[in-house]
């Protein structure tokens, strides 16, 4: 009896205060000055007194909406709000139920409260991206020790569709800035998700060294925080290919009388240590096309001999679309720019994207991918075109009519 008491007491008021939010809502609306002081008072208090808090983390949509709602109203147009909503801690709390409760609608049905909710959220979320808040709001999410925490693969997933929305070519200051903005933190959060991979993939491969594999076919250390930092790393690239995209379309600068470089270059200059973005991209598919076999026709296809076989079998969450999408890169990063392309055949890189012209089912279109991506290497290269004359694919037919590689796939004459 006490509990449904106390469930029917919550449920009241939770009511009451989704009215009150609804209320307030619309009190605030066109009045600049109410809406200044309501929203420094809410952004100064402790996290259990904020009304909105708990109305984000209930499970009922119609009690998320009037919060979602009262934070559209108070940042739109306001960036000095829209701080406050990033930078005070109950601002960067709010951020974090305003993500979960993103994640949680993102497949809701068109109409419903669920969609309505992600509608506002997302709109919210366009307003502090371009604000320019996104990368203070991704850094503010991370957590000690992990290159990347499930709020902040919702960020990368929300730019994503946003860019995809959104065409960034640079016709005003604002877009321009926003657009370097967005690079940098693209390329910082490549660094060390690639890094990271690499150190995990070589692990896992038994060896620092990328020609050597344990003999048992067993991963001789698997990370259970790759697949997670791989699916970040898939949207990152994905990021930077559209940005990179929207540049060529339109690679005018706001500015005339001051020119600025064209993204391309400003990705190309990247270093991390002693490697380039380039170079890092070649590394990371040279260790995934070992550890990870090909599907096709449903089968595993190992690339390295028999003894490598099963070295990913064990998990591919997260791996999906991986290869496609860096090789994708890397191709747009060479075109019609030969000191890349000189780059990537000095790290081996030709041989690489040459084995990744194949049919992989975790990775559609990767072949043409890797094929447009070998092309832009030799465009305008002689160097390159000469390499290439030099290698020949090791593969034979089996006895179902489907072409397999040999061991070593790729090797010079």
């Amino acid at each position: 009896m006490k509990n449904d008491t106390d469930r029917k007491s919550e449920y009241l008021a939770v009511a009451v205060a989704r009215v009150l939010a609804q209320a307030l809502s619309n009190i605030i609306t066109a009045n600049e000055s109410l809406m200044q002081s309501l929203w420094e008072t809410y952004m100064n208090l402790p996290e259990d007194q904020l009304v909105l808090i708990r109305l984000l983390n209930s499970s009922d949509a119609k009690s998320a909406l009037p919060a979602l709602m009262l934070i559209q109203n108070c940042i739109q147009g306001n960036r000095t709000r829209a701080q406050l909503l990033i930078r005070t801690p109950v601002g960067a709390r709010l951020c974090v139920c305003l993500l979960d409760k993103m994640a949680s609608t993102y497949e809701a049905e068109e109409g419903t409260d669920d969609s309505n909710a992600f509608d506002i959220g997302y709109a919210i979320f366009s307003r502090l991206l371009e604000a320019g808040l996104v990368p203070e709001m991704y850094a503010k999410l991370s957590i000690k020790d992990e290159i990347v925490t499930p709020h902040q693969t919702v960020i990368l997933k929300l730019v994503d569709s946003y860019l995809q929305a959104t065409p960034m070519a640079a016709k005003d200051v604002k877009t321009f800035n926003l657009r370097q903005s967005l690079g940098q933190l693209l390329g910082s959060c490549f660094f060390a998700m690639s890094s990271y991979s690499q150190r995990a993939l070589r692990r896992a491969l038994g060896s620092p060294s990328t020609e050597t594999f344990p003999e048992n076919g067993a991963p001789a250390e698997l990370d259970v925080l790759l697949p997670k930092v791989c699916e970040a790393l898939v949207l990152v690239s994905q990021c930077i290919v559209t940005l990179l995209l929207d540049d060529e379309k339109d690679p005018s600068t706001p500015n005339p009388s001051t020119p600025q470089p064209p993204l391309k270059t400003f990705f190309n200059s990247l270093r991390s240590e002693s490697h380039r973005l380039d170079e890092s991209l070649v590394e990371v598919l040279r260790l995934l096309d070992r550890f990870l076999p090909r599907i096709n026709f449903g089968k595993a296809v190992p690339v390295v001999g028999a003894e490598a076989s099963s070295t990913a079998q064990h998990t591919d969450t997260g791996f999906s679309y991986l290869k496609r999408d860096l090789v994708r890169l890397l191709g747009v990063l060479c075109h019609e720019n030969k000191a890349v392309q000189d780059r990537i055949r000095e790290c081996g890189g030709i041989e690489v994207v040459m084995n990744l012209c194949v049919v992989d089912e975790r990775n559609p279109y990767l072949r043409e991918h890797a094929i447009f991506t070998l092309h832009n290497l030799l465009k305008g290269n002689t160097e390159n075109q000469s390499l290439v004359q030099e290698i020949q694919p090791a593969s034979q037919w089996d006895e179902d009519g489907v072409l397999r590689d040999t061991p070593g796939a790729a090797v010079r004459k």
